[in-house]
């Protein structure tokens, strides 16, 4: 059994001002060899811009060569002028052209820009500005990202840039609500904009203890681009603890609970981003049966509807919504877990679809498309503190899929005392830890811990890739 380590907590990512300059040098470097293509080199034409990189060049290639040494030369200038005062009409990169240089710096990743408006006025104002943003935008480089919010955050999102392998805060959300504590919301990614959509939120001050929650219908989006929170279009019914997935571009909700449901919604709504000129929810005819407290799967071009209410064992069917022809069925149930445990059901681009089975073991099982049976195909590994002897099983962690992998999340450990006088602490994660689940076993690996602002359990997660070919949001 191989050991995954807690990462001390001061060497967490969201910190710039350590890093030497040689780090910010080596990203300029790779950025050289992957992005800038011969011809701009020879003249900086414009039509250069439009050039391609072949992509099956390698970085041993002669004229990569010759590429990644004018352009380290040109950094190695800026670098060692770094101190000095920066003339009133500097160009963004000495010696590009400002719309060859945007270009390259558009094309770094998130995860770098916390760190790249080190290294000049001239670029932490260039990262800043608008033309940045929208320059991105027409390209569709919104990059992927993962995002987290953890117990005790206030609605302070972090991000994962898995290319940089590195965490940074978002902007807080601005509510209304105060210090309140949000749940039962539901968060999704559609097209290149990340939603946090409805919810409770619950005031933690002991003089209330009978407040009663605020059930929302507020949904906020977060621009990649702009790195901004906005308020979007309310869905028309406030909910939370309900079913919501994406399908084909849209947004869809099922089911929860509010102040004026004591067995649970039937309503359902659909939001379009793309082409809802209204900005407006619409309705969809209701479920045939109220569902509490439910989850939402994308699976086939269709909307299920998985029930996670505690004390249901019995449940044998599910509730499916088509798209096509706008109609519920009832279904076997494709969900035969504990309705105690609320993990998500992720689908890879691929279609298949993974959860983890919290049986004591924390299992990661998968389904048969075919015989509609679910299998294991690895468990999520223990955690080893430094002043730990003993493995440990993490609860209350979060798991969401990227691209081709699947994550674990933060979580909290119970360390007991190895005296054996019956004494424990309750310790925190940061971690994260990623693997293939298409490669057996299963291989973990840690990425950089989460931010210092980031740990223990995690109140929602969601992931946002970036697409090859791109259709600007209207």
């Amino acid at each position: 059994m191989s050991k995954l380590n807690v990462i001390p907590r001061h060497m967490h990512s969201c910190d710039f001002r350590n890093e030497s300059p040689s780090y910010w040098f080596a990203i300029v470097y790779h950025l050289s060899l992957t992005l800038l293509p011969a011809p701009l080199l020879h003249g900086f034409s414009k039509r250069a811009l439009a050039y391609e990189l072949p992509r099956n060049r390698f970085p041993g290639d002669s004229t990569f060569c010759h590429m990644a040494g004018h352009f380290l030369g040109i950094f190695h200038g800026l670098m060692s002028s770094h101190s000095n005062m920066e003339p009133v009409n500097q160009s963004i990169i000495p010696g590009l052209p400002d719309d060859l240089a945007l270009r390259c710096l558009a094309k770094i990743s998130h995860g770098h820009h916390g760190l790249l408006q080190t290294v000049s006025k001239r670029w932490r104002d260039l990262i800043h500005s608008p033309d940045y943003a929208c320059f991105k935008a027409r390209q569709g480089w919104c990059g992927d990202w993962l995002f987290v919010l953890t117990e005790g955050s206030s609605d302070e999102w972090v991000a994962y840039d898995p290319q940089a392998d590195r965490w940074h805060p978002l902007p807080k959300i601005l509510t209304g609500h105060g210090d309140c504590k949000h749940v039962g919301f539901s968060c999704v990614s559609v097209g290149s904009r990340f939603l946090v959509i409805g919810g409770s939120y619950l005031l933690l001050d002991p003089a209330f203890p009978n407040q009663r929650p605020f059930v929302t219908d507020a949904v906020v989006q977060f621009d990649p681009y702009k790195k901004q929170w906005t308020s979007i279009a309310s869905m028309q019914t406030p909910r939370s603890h309900f079913a919501c997935s994406v399908i084909s571009g849209k947004v869809y909700v099922a089911g929860g609970r509010n102040l004026s449901s004591t067995r649970g919604l039937a309503l359902a709504e659909v939001y379009d981003p793309l082409t809802d000129k209204s900005c407006r929810w619409e309705e969809l005819p209701p479920m045939p049966n109220p569902q509490m407290d439910c989850l939402g799967l994308s699976y086939k071009g269709k909307f299920y509807i998985l029930s996670d209410q505690v004390g249901l064992p019995d449940q044998t069917t599910s509730e499916v919504f088509s798209p096509f022809d706008r109609r519920w069925c009832t279904v076997e149930d494709i969900w035969p877990f504990s309705r105690a445990m609320h993990f998500a059901v992720q689908v890879m681009g691929d279609g298949r679809v993974f959860t983890v089975v919290d049986w004591g073991e924390s299992l990661i099982k998968t389904r048969d498309t075919e015989k509609g049976e679910w299998y294991t195909v690895g468990s999520v590994p223990p955690v080893f503190l430094p002043d730990h002897s003993r493995p440990m099983e993490a609860f209350g962690y979060g798991f969401a899929a990227l691209r081709d992998e699947i994550y674990i999340l933060g979580g909290k450990v119970l360390k007991w005392e190895e005296s054996g006088a019956g004494r424990f602490d309750i310790v925190k994660l940061g971690l994260a830890r990623v693997c293939d689940p298409s490669v057996m076993p299963l291989r973990w690996k840690e990425t950089r811990p989460m931010c210092r602002c980031a740990c223990g359990t995690i109140i929602g997660c969601a992931s946002m890739e970036e697409k090859s070919s791109f259709s600007s949001m209207s």
